[in-house]
Parts: structure tokens; sequence; C-alpha cells
């Protein structure tokens, strides 16, 4: 990130997992980092309290991302104290996994709107104010499954490929401006939602990584740091792989 000024930064869906490491990373590179959640207020505090313990600041904004009032409101009072909006991460998901056959309607719909609409609304408000600073970067998360595919996940896989159309058709929008728009793919990521597996599910997903480990939350996390910085300003429209060789 550019040091001539600090630079304020919303991570969505940013109370746990990897969207606590990528709060966390932005904040030890000297984002002013607004922490987003939903429904989990103590475990936002504990990413707030994870900034502070490596010399950031940041704080806690709740609002539901599938919500467009709610994101629009929420931005207008980004824009009212800060005056400005420089890093969007649009990090919160949720899966609804299952059978193609037995899967529900509410299932695939709640899942687009989270995942998909979700970085669509705050991904339209963040333009706005970042167009006026003629700067900007938005993140979106996107999976290594919305580019291989995955049996028991349509909905799931369906939003995480979506966001990749997402991301080229914004990055051609709002490249002129100087805001660049990129996807960081992660692959299989230690998270508590992994620590859960049955360990020979576990073993399996390992046979299909190369590098033969699972990543960390905070490989994931640095990368997206990276490219919200000044040196990745000519890197924009892209889909970047984190996962251990699993797809190429």
């Amino acid at each position: 990130m550019s040091d001539s000024k600090r630079k304020i930064a919303l991570v969505t869906g940013a109370s746990r997992g990897i969207g606590r490491s990528i709060a966390t990373s932005l904040a030890k590179h000297g984002a002013f980092v607004i922490i987003n959640f939903s429904s989990s207020p103590d475990a936002a505090n504990e990413t707030l309290a994870a900034i502070r313990e490596v010399g950031g600041d940041g704080e806690l904004m709740q609002f539901p991302v599938q919500d467009s009032a709610a994101v629009d409101k929420a931005f207008d009072e980004i824009k009212t104290k800060h005056g400005q909006l420089d890093i969007l991460v649009n990090n919160a998901g949720i899966s609804r996994d299952g059978l193609l056959l037995r899967m529900k309607d509410e299932d695939w719909t709640q899942t687009l709107a989270v995942n998909l609409q979700g970085a669509f609304f705050c991904g339209r408000a963040a333009a706005k104010l970042m167009l006026k600073s003629r700067w900007g970067r938005i993140i979106n998360i996107s999976s290594v499954v919305g580019e291989m595919g995955n049996a028991g996940q349509v909905p799931y896989v369906a939003s995480k490929a979506g966001l990749i159309g997402m991301t080229k058709a914004m990055a051609k929008e709002l490249a002129s401006r100087n805001i660049t728009v990129n996807a960081v793919a992660p692959g299989f990521i230690e998270t508590d939602m992994t620590a859960a597996l049955d360990e020979k599910v576990r073993a399996e997903h390992m046979k299909a990584i190369p590098v033969g480990r699972y990543g960390h939350a905070e490989e994931v996390a640095e990368l997206v740091s990276f490219l919200c910085s000044d040196s990745a300003a000519y890197i924009t429209g892209q889909t970047v792989g984190i996962n251990g060789g699993m797809y190429m």
C-alpha cells in the first residue's frame, strides 16, 4: 500500500477464518480496517483485537452484504466518518452443500445472494467512493472450485465462478480511474471449517494437492495485501490462484 496517506479498507465477513487474516494483514501493512460481520460480534471483536496486536487499528461495522439498502447505508456512514474508501475485500460467503437433485430453492438463492449479489452491492458502492479519489483496490475472494467445479456444491461453485466474471467486467470499467479489481481463488485452506472434516476426507483432498499440505489463511492474506499495494498497480482483471498446485 502507498505510504502517502493511510488507506481505509473494508473487509466483509471478517470475523473469522480467511477474512480475519486478511483484515489483520491489511492492518499490519498500514491500513485502517473496517471489520464487517453479520451475526458474530464476539468473533468480530476478536478480529479487532488481532489487528491491535500487530499495531494496527480498525472498527466494527455490522450489516448484511446481501441487503442493498443496508450496504448503501453502511457506505454512506464510511464516507461521512472517513471521507474515503480505498480498499474493498469481498470475502463474505456461505456454502449450502448437497447433491443437485436434492438442492432446495433457498439453498441456491441464499448462496448467490451472499456470495455474488453481496459482492456486487459492495463493489458498486465502493466504486462510487473510489472514483472520486481516483484510486482504489477491489479484491473478490473466489475459490479454486469456481475454476474447476466440484460435485455437491452447485450453488457455491456458481457463485464463485460468477465472481471471476464480475471481476473482469469491473476491472475493465474502472481501470482508467486507477482502480484495480482482482480475484483471489484459494484452494484448501486450514480454517475451522476444514479442521472439522473427517480425516479420511482430508486425506483424500491431500492427494489432489501437489505441494502436499493445506494452505494457511495468512498466505491468502499476504497475497491480498500485495494486490492492494502500489506494487500491484499493473495487475487488474486477474484471478490469482493460491491452491498448492491443485488447479493450474
